[in-house]
């Protein structure tokens, strides 16, 4: 198969789908992969590191979507990118259609076949290419909040971690997943007094085992969410349902009767975001403020760090690509249900129920286009 890597165009996306050990892989296997010139550069990666691997390079992105029978990406594509996708193409990326009618409309015009690393299930549960960058968002989570915390940064001037004789900033978690359990790990770490919340009693055991007294753990009701974000400095939603816009758990009300000053990171903003005030933002103006409230909704948070996050997701999806690759897109999907939960749109039709009951599309079970 012939594989095409673009370079990522999104606002401050630096990293890339394939790393120089992953082109090494596939061509091992008997592929031909097209990397764009300088797609890794943004990670360290130069042009000959690729060629060495066995790469072709590219002069341009539409040449990688020309050759490419499968296109690998790390962010959703962008408008110019879904007017270069072709039917029956091969799309395997980050998507996250269900807040996006754009995209997900794009991408049905198109007919391309798209493959979303993050509604991808693993046999013991879970989504296990988005847990490494759920992983780095939710360390992240607690740096970026901790420094917009910071009085110049618009908050209320108040160290994360305190100092003797001086409280430490409360932070609170939504959501005890892979997000959660990462940003209550730094937010420990690094001295805060926490609070986690979660509808699992067995998730807050099992937090409570491992942390105990150095965190409080809250079952999730509209009381007790509440509560905690009036006493919060620093709130951190981290909450998903695989393939459908996030729940908004935040109110506006909420939100304006919260400490003038006080920082909320919404991780789930990819997903449409958790707090009723949020709205995607960019590493190029990350905050804004709501009564006085700093939100922080960066949308591709784990692209601040690239080079950790580029090798971190290739780990996760290289085993998927070289299935997809091998076997084509329809074997692979057929030999592998939990692969097969990563297809969202294929050959013009919507094969992911969530997506297609969030935006209003006829729901096609994905054996339509695999026979």
């Amino acid at each position: 198969m012939r594989i095409g890597v673009p370079k990522e165009i999104k606002n401050h996306e630096y990293r890339v789908g394939l790393t120089p050990a992953s082109v090494r892989e596939l061509v091992r296997h008997g592929h031909e992969v097209w990397v764009q010139a300088g797609a890794g550069a943004g990670v360290g990666l130069d042009d000959d590191q690729y060629a060495a691997a066995g790469a072709r390079i590219a002069a341009t992105a539409a040449e990688t979507f020309e050759q490419g029978e499968m296109v690998v990406k790390v962010k959703e594509p962008q408008p110019q990118e879904i007017a270069m996708l072709r039917k029956g193409q091969l799309l395997y990326t980050y998507l996250h259609l269900a807040p996006d009618p754009a995209q997900t409309e794009g991408l049905v015009k198109s007919g391309a076949v798209c493959v979303a690393y993050e509604t991808i299930t693993a046999p013991g549960g879970g989504l296990p290419l988005l847990a490494p960058m759920s992983e780095v968002a939710g360390r992240m989570s607690v740096q970026v909040g901790a420094t917009h915390l910071e009085k110049a940064q618009g908050g209320r001037g108040i160290l994360l971690g305190g100092v003797p004789g001086v409280p430490a900033a409360h932070v609170v978690v939504l959501g005890a997943g892979v997000v959660g359990t990462n940003a209550l790990q730094m937010a420990v770490g690094m001295g805060a007094q926490v609070t986690v919340l979660d509808k699992s009693i067995d998730r807050l055991r099992q937090l409570d085992l491992v942390y105990g007294n150095r965190i409080a753990t809250l079952f999730s009701t509209t009381h007790s969410l509440e509560e905690a974000v009036m006493q919060a400095d620093l709130v951190i939603g981290g909450v998903l349902i695989p393939g459908a816009a996030a729940p908004k758990l935040v109110t506006r009300e909420m939100i304006s009767r919260m400490k003038k000053g006080s920082v909320v990171v919404d991780v789930a903003i990819d997903q449409g975001g958790c707090f009723e005030t949020s709205h995607a933002t960019t590493h190029a103006d990350p905050t804004y403020v709501v009564d006085g409230v700093v939100h922080y909704c960066v949308a591709n948070m784990p692209g601040a760090v690239p080079r950790t996050s580029t090798f971190a997701l290739n780990n996760a999806t290289i085993g998927h690509a070289l299935a997809l690759a091998d076997k084509g897109w329809q074997q692979a999907l057929r030999d592998d249900a939990h692969l097969r939960a990563g297809l969202n749109v294929a050959l013009g039709k919507v094969v992911c129920e969530p997506v297609a009951r969030q935006l209003g599309y006829d729901y096609a079970p994905p054996e339509t286009v695999l026979s």
